[in-house]
């Protein structure tokens, strides 16, 4: 391996009482085939109690302190320390699949045209979790994208990365996409890589780093080009606790309403599918459209997981309705005080 030919990456992690995952997370970055002097791990702390620091320090991590406390202000902190070439944006929950991880993301900033990279899906290990194994072969988080068309993570059920219209081109081990205004996927967060000096120039971010937020603002100028990577990414989001779940979605939700209400969320929500939020509604009320799709998900990838997926819809439109309710008379961030992984 010639080392002269990587890019130095920081590894940015924002983490609060993450000592179940973290662990994990640092352990497939140190086993990575990289020049270990092109990479630094910076954890960005939002005042942890558990064991997260001792795991950090066991790593070699530099850790610097999160008074905001939320992964998007973490972000933040972790860039402004960062000296790499190129950021990596990986969460406390994420494990890298294999030790060629970093190699395959960075391959494609060789095209002087490419802003960032990002794994093209959610990696699937029949060990984990049912609600784990949902997401990585529904490919979101939030099935409610699915029926937007939004998404940035390849879905079994589709065969597709996203369902929107992107001019994209195969490069063997990566797709270069053509990203514009009027079709902006939610690429940023679990795994994605940027060019640091492009977020420098373009002073994007403050006091938080909202991941999906950057393409958009960098897509509103002028098309983007960037390269979705053929592979994946672990994310243990929620193992099998429904109440992580909701906890989760909630969290999204609190956090996007008041965020949008003091005018610093830049992603462009209100322009999405809305015949797809209709769609959705409709199918929590029937329910059948959502037999039909776990049904399908089934027949093309058998686990009983994807029988989560009514439910998961239902709490979602429960929980983002009563939230978008209360945004209304208080719209509040979301409580950070007992939070952890």
């Amino acid at each position: 391996m010639n080392k002269n030919i990587f890019p130095s990456v920081s590894v940015l992690i924002p983490a609060l009482n993450s000592e179940k995952v973290l662990g994990l997370c640092l352990g497939s970055i140190a086993n990575q085939d990289y020049p270990k002097e092109k990479l630094e791990i910076i954890i960005a702390d939002g005042g942890s109690t558990d064991k997260t620091l001792e795991i950090a320090e066991k790593y070699e991590a530099k850790i610097y302190n999160n008074p905001l406390k939320t992964g998007e202000a973490g972000k933040a902190v972790a860039l402004k320390k960062a000296r790499g070439e190129l950021v990596a944006l990986i969460d406390s929950d994420n494990i890298l699949p294999d030790k060629n991880f970093f190699r395959r993301m960075v391959e494609p900033f060789s095209d002087l045209e490419i802003v960032g990279s990002e794994p093209w899906e959610f990696t699937y290990r029949s060990e984990d979790g049912f609600i784990d194994r949902y997401c990585a072969l529904l490919g979101m988080n939030d099935p409610l994208c699915l029926f937007l068309g939004n998404y940035d993570r390849r879905s079994v059920l589709t065969g597709k990365w996203t369902n929107l219209p992107i001019k994209q081109e195969d490069r063997g081990g990566w797709l270069k996409v053509t990203l514009r205004p009027e079709a902006i996927p939610t690429i940023g967060a679990n795994g994605t890589i940027l060019r640091r000096n492009i977020l420098d120039e373009r002073g994007l971010v403050g006091d938080y780093l909202f991941d999906i937020d950057i393409i958009a603002q960098l897509a509103s100028q002028k098309p983007v080009k960037f390269a979705k990577v053929k592979t994946g990414i672990i994310h243990l989001y929620c193992g099998s606790d429904i109440g992580k779940f909701i906890r989760k979605q909630k969290r999204r939700a609190k956090d996007y309403f008041y965020y949008q209400k003091i005018g610093v969320r830049k992603y462009p929500w209100r322009q999405q599918n809305k015949a797809g939020l209709v769609k959705f509604v409709l199918a929590c009320a029937t329910m059948l459209p959502l037999l039909y799709q776990s049904l399908k998900g089934y027949l093309k990838k058998p686990d009983f997981s994807w029988f989560f997926h009514p439910l998961a819809c239902w709490i979602t439109l429960w929980v983002y309705g009563w939230e978008k309710a209360g945004g209304i008379f208080e719209a509040r961030e979301a409580d950070r005080l007992k939070w952890g992984q």
